[in-house]
């Protein structure tokens, strides 16, 4: 016969449960999550909002006649190589109203030699756009007026 001899356990009196800690009701997740999503839409609406204005003016008449005639000027081919492109941002404005304007803006072109910077300011009563000034500032070397021969 055999005989186990284990130690006797010693009797621990039961303890009394901690209450589980209260549990939260989720108001601060959903409102940092709805903050994010605000912040998202917002940035959304600034991006679209210069899209769509850098557009409005590239697709003007005054513009596509600044570039071509920059395109078209030897001393900026010169300058900058040939094929001339312009960049993506566009500052400035465009005003027309009732068939009169006004525009006075800048944009870059790239050119396989190099960079620069066009600045254009130009008036229009109806017909064609008259250009005041059309400079072409290469990143090295002297400004290039297109306007003058």
């Amino acid at each position: 016969m055999t005989v186990d001899y284990t130690q006797p356990q010693q009797y621990t009196p039961p303890q009394p449960q901690q209450p589980p800690p209260p549990k939260s009701s989720g108001c601060l997740k959903a409102f940092l999550i709805g903050c994010g999503i605000l912040v998202v839409i917002g940035v959304a609406a600034i991006a679209a909002l210069v899209i769509f204005v850098f557009s409005v003016i590239k697709r003007s008449d005054v513009y596509r006649d600044a570039l071509e005639k920059v395109r078209n000027d030897q001393r900026v081919v010169a300058a900058l190589g040939d094929p001339i492109n312009p960049g993506f941002w566009v500052t400035g404005n465009v005003d027309v109203k009732n068939q009169k304007g006004t525009a006075d803006f800048t944009f870059p072109v790239t050119g396989p030699k190099g960079r620069a910077t066009v600045k254009a300011s130009a008036s229009t009563d109806g017909s064609k756009w008259e250009f005041s000034e059309l400079v072409v500032t290469p990143s090295s070397g002297p400004p290039i007026n297109v306007l003058a021969p």
